[in-house]
């Protein structure tokens, strides 16, 4: 990981506070078990240098159906894990890593295959395969958004980041 990730100060929400937002207003665990890895805040070092990726979406999984529909991307989870890749690729090719990211902006359509609600289960799944592991302990706040709609209907999340460099 670069240093300037290292240097960024990574305020966890902290579940005794009685603090009524984020993880403490219900999504602090997955159905499927463990807990959701994100911060309250992040307070970066005089100096540092921002980087702002713009939002990144998901790969073609199969190129066999149209290209503008969501079985050619995968239901939330894979759009999800294959956006987080491909933010990874943009992320090595700065000279960066997944662990100089301090803030996410996630876009979420609601899936039709859920009565048009975001797939919340299938996100935070993928975005656990990410933040707070053990090959990448660090974690990032973030902010996450249900939307109509994203440029390709095919599209069920986008994602903009910010990272330190």
């Amino acid at each position: 990981m670069s240093g300037a990730g290292e240097t960024v100060r990574r305020h966890r929400f902290d579940g005794g506070d009685g603090h009524a937002q984020g993880p403490q207003a219900g999504d602090r665990l997955l159905a499927s078990g463990g807990a959701l890895p994100f911060l309250a805040a992040a307070t970066l070092p005089p100096g540092c240098e921002l980087v702002l990726l713009s939002g990144h979406t998901p790969p073609v999984i199969d190129a066999s159906v149209p290209a503008d529909s969501i079985a050619a991307y995968g239901d939330t989870f894979a759009q999800t894990d294959g956006t987080l890749g491909e933010l990874q690729r943009s992320l090595r090719g700065l000279g960066l890593t997944m662990g100089d990211l301090v803030q996410l902006r996630v876009y979420v359509v609601g899936d039709p295959a859920l009565g048009g609600r975001m797939d919340n289960e299938g996100f935070s799944r993928a975005y656990a395969r990410w933040f707070g592991t053990p090959e990448q302990p660090r974690l990032v706040a973030r902010t996450r958004v249900q939307v109509a709609g994203l440029v390709n209907p095919g599209w069920l999340v986008e994602i903009e980041a910010v990272a330190v460099a």
